[in-house]
């Protein structure tokens, strides 16, 4: 056996193993608590009053014009000089969650855009209140549209993940860069955590091609009801 292929071999058990303890987990949190924040800055910024709305394209407006590596070190290293000192698990967390909120937020805003007017005055006529006929009107079919790009958010913060080691998180990569400190081999291990990543991006890519493929037929559906 190639030696290469036998470190590759040796060294697959240890970047699995942080990739289920650290990866997988800081991309499913980030994403939930994300898509949530992102859900209530695009409600603040749609219909909210204006100094609220104001914050939420001020939150916006920061977020994405910045880079995430940067904002991932202003919470691990900058904040502690103002008292306020985060493991670096929780400030990754923090880091993604803020970073996806704010992305999250134009494509649902922009899903919410796109349902007709007509389906807010259709609401209103059979009796529904504004949250009934955001709830069970307007975001169904907003989350027909949004699907798509949310899907590909998603998918690349698992390789967004791959910033945390920059602040010590133990996920996979920096599992790669301490395998690669005693065993003097960065090729090799930096091509197998890739690979890793990727195995994780396609099959990421299939769930997401499914799911598109099962609102279409629930679109179709409320077509042709219509």
């Amino acid at each position: 056996m190639p030696d290469w292929l036998q470190l590759m071999i040796q060294s697959l058990p240890s970047l699995l193993i942080a990739g289920l303890r650290f990866t997988v987990p800081l991309t499913l949190l980030s994403f939930v608590l994300g898509l949530a924040l992102g859900l209530l800055t695009a409600l603040a910024r749609l219909f909210a009053p204006a100094p609220l709305s104001m914050i939420a394209r001020f939150y916006v407006w920061v977020i994405r014009g910045t880079p995430l590596l940067v904002q991932l070190f202003v919470i691990f290293y900058g904040l502690p000089s103002a008292g306020i000192l985060l493991d670096a698990f929780p400030a990754a967390l923090i880091g993604f969650t803020l970073n996806i909120g704010a992305y999250s937020s134009e494509i649902i805003r922009a899903a919410i855009s796109s349902v007709p007017r007509g389906q807010w005055e259709a609401a209103y006529s059979i009796g529904m209140s504004w949250s009934q006929a955001l709830r069970r009107t307007i975001l169904p079919q907003a989350t027909r549209v949004a699907v798509p790009p949310l899907s590909n958010t998603f998918i690349s913060l698992v390789k967004d993940t791959s910033l945390a080691a920059a602040i010590t998180v133990p996920e996979l990569f920096q599992t790669a860069q301490r395998i690669v400190a005693v065993t003097y081999e960065p090729l090799i291990l930096y091509i197998e955590a890739a690979l890793i990543y990727l195995a994780l991006s396609s099959i990421l890519s299939s769930l997401q091609r499914r799911l598109e493929a099962r609102f279409a037929r629930y679109g179709g559906f409320l077509e042709a009801r219509t």
